[in-house]
């Protein structure tokens, strides 16, 4: 099994370090960080899409403005899955199964790109977003990304024990090595996604968290980002016990769980670095020593 670590989506929000903690400039840099999952028998696995070819083509049909211009999505064909699957000598069809962490605007936009793909989520995070209501809700959730979705698998957050956490396993057509883990918080569906190779367990952990300090043993978050997750959550005690609960394991030696978020570029750009044949795709390299 070879994972790949993708970035499909660059958003370069006013505020400069406020949000990445680093940046010289105005602007800070968010990445979409997505993984490939090469699997022995089961096709290509997708973790989440972000941006989708669609979102670039037609964005104020499919995205709210008001994320559009606050975010600064850099709307571009480089930075959809489609195109990434199609770099590394993959047809879309190849696709054969897409596992998301939520439907938020920047992790199912792509869903549509890969028309034959199996769309695995948990059912609390559809219940959500087809009963969408308020300022934040009617903007982060956007039917138009996943209306021609027919292929779907919905499952409930419960299952065996892993590293404390419930995860549910014995997704329908996937490896064993591919587990969900209900995280709640940042939404009501919300869940990390894990997968067993050869060197350790990888977690995405989607938006349990933003960015990668929060996970250190005294937790520091920049105030753009903390601000974002204020706004985003549905559930706070839930959030902050997950986040609790994930920094633990992150700094437990023993574990051999290598855990990320979907928008840090650091951690993008780490994991990278150790697939051969790297190159950044976003707006700038960041290198591990400049942004630690």
């Amino acid at each position: 099994m070879r994972v790949h670590h993708l970035n499909c989506g660059c958003m370069c929000p006013v505020g400069g370090k406020l949000w990445d903690g680093v940046s010289r400039g105005m602007t800070g840099q968010l990445v979409c960080h997505c993984q490939l999952v090469e699997t022995d028998n089961d096709g290509l696995v997708l973790v989440d899409t972000g941006f989708g070819s669609r979102d670039v083509e037609h964005p104020y049909e499919r995205l709210s403005p008001l994320f559009i211009h606050t975010n600064r999505i850099q709307l571009e064909h480089r930075y959809t899955a489609l195109e990434q699957v199609r770099s590394l000598g993959f047809l879309p069809r190849d696709v054969r199964h897409i596992v998301l962490t939520h439907l938020d605007f920047d992790h199912a936009g792509g869903l549509e790109d890969f028309p034959e793909a199996r769309v695995h989520v948990l059912e609390a995070e559809m219940d959500v977003a087809e009963d969408r209501h308020g300022l934040i809700n009617t903007r982060r959730y956007r039917p138009e990304q996943w209306d021609e979705v027919h292929n779907w698998r919905f499952y409930n957050p419960e299952g065996e024990r892993w590293f404390g956490f419930d995860a549910v396993r014995d997704l329908d057509g996937l490896p064993p090595e591919i587990l969900m883990v209900p995280l709640p918080g940042h939404t009501l569906g919300h869940a990390g996604i894990a997968i067993d190779t050869p060197e350790g367990w990888l977690l995405n952990a989607g938006d349990a968290y933003f960015h990668r300090h929060e996970m250190d043993p005294e937790p520091y978050c920049t105030p753009g980002l903390a601000a974002y997750q204020r706004m985003m959550e549905m559930d706070r005690p839930s959030r902050l016990h997950n986040q609790e609960r994930l920094r633990e394991l992150a700094n437990d030696g023993r574990s051999n769980v290598r855990i990320f978020c979907s928008h840090d570029p650091v951690e993008l750009e780490a994991l990278q670095r150790l697939s051969t044949g790297w190159r950044p795709l976003q707006a700038g390299s960041m290198s591990q020593a400049r942004y630690s």
